[in-house]
């Protein structure tokens, strides 16, 4: 394996992660004994052989079918922290992480008892560990638009605990233009905005330009299908919109890692970051996922430090920490 040592080491920020995408067998296993939830598996291994996705909507089946162990504000706790046990072993400094509340909002779990536990898990992190994060609320572009408004209205009381909005789950049929307005008064709240822009699926390019000149988000989540159109490629360059590629999980959901189009947007300008996305279910955490860009890259030291300063770049971190973690990755390895 290329640059191993060099990947260990190398101070990360990750922006595509989805916390409910951290839940390992084990703590599945846990949670619903502790919460009298019967798995339709018998061990850690039969649960990761059920594993078999061959595209986004076979893997949100199981993604969802997972969080019915997550009930209490102290699950949602242990599901956090032990995401950032796993990454302050692999250098992550920051995280800018993904929770979807409609999931659990829609099968009685309130809004409360999510943000409440991954709030206490963020503090812990961060005086214990040494990672900072902030949260980023997703709505589920499957269900309705006036849930997602719904939820909006109900996150206004945890303003101060959420940095931004997104938008995942199964985008066939469920374009950008769909929640609008949503993403308008979310604007006006003061949220910042991004939306998934899956890889290789039906209308993907239009769904970015949606994303890009109607919705006006920040960056976008994947996004990569962005090289089928050299003029929204060129505007992202220029106002400066980064893209959260996730190469492991690639290679579940389409018929590659699409790490030669990373190659190709970083090599135009484009602010690509790497990230892990659902790790759990994907099989590599972030450490992982920059040591598949750089064996199938073929990429050297400095193309993984950019990569790296790149996700400080687009990052919605205070600039106080911006600064720390640009300085302290350009240091890292002189």
């Amino acid at each position: 394996m290329a640059h191993t040592d060099f990947i260990a080491g190398l101070p990360k920020v990750e922006l595509h992660l989805h916390i409910e995408g951290t839940l390992e067998p084990d703590l599945k296993f846990r949670l619903a004994q502790r919460n009298g939830v019967e798995l339709p598996y018998k061990t850690e291994e039969e649960v990761k052989n059920s594993y078999t996705f061959t595209d986004l909507a076979s893997f949100l089946a199981a993604y969802y079918d997972g969080m019915n162990v997550l009930l209490t504000s102290e699950d949602f706790y242990d599901l956090a922290m032990e995401y950032f046990r796993k990454v302050a072993k692999q250098n992550v400094r920051y995280v800018e992480m993904f929770f979807d509340p409609q999931a659990h909002t829609s099968r009685g779990v309130s809004f409360h008892t999510v943000i409440s536990g991954l709030r206490r898990a963020q503090l812990e992190a961060e005086q214990t560990l040494g990672v900072s994060s902030q949260l980023v609320m997703c709505f589920l572009r499957d269900f309705q638009a006036e849930f997602a408004m719904a939820t909006l209205l109900e996150s206004l009381p945890y303003k101060d605990w959420i940095v931004g909005v997104g938008l995942d789950s199964d985008e066939t049929g469920n374009p950008p233009a769909k929640f609008t307005t949503v993403f308008a008064r979310a604007r006006k709240e003061g949220y910042q905005l991004t939306m998934h822009c899956d890889v290789d699926i039906k209308n993907s390019i239009e769904h970015i330009r949606q994303v890009i000149e109607d919705i006006r988000v920040q960056r976008i989540d994947h996004g990569t299908n962005i090289v089928e159109n050299p003029a929204l490629v060129d505007y992202i360059v220029e106002n400066r919109i980064g893209l959260t590629s996730c190469p492991i999980s690639n290679t579940w959901v389409s018929d590659s890692s699409k790490v030669d189009l990373l190659k190709e947007l970083a090599g135009r300008g484009v602010l690509v970051t790497v990230n892990s996305d659902d790790p759990a279910y994907f099989g590599g955490y972030i450490q992982d996922c920059y040591q598949r860009v750089a064996d199938e890259g073929d990429v050297d030291e400095e193309f993984l430090r950019k990569l790296s300063l790149n996700a400080v770049d687009i990052s919605w971190a205070p600039l106080a920490i911006k600064n720390a973690l640009r300085e302290e990755i350009l240091e890292y390895g002189k």
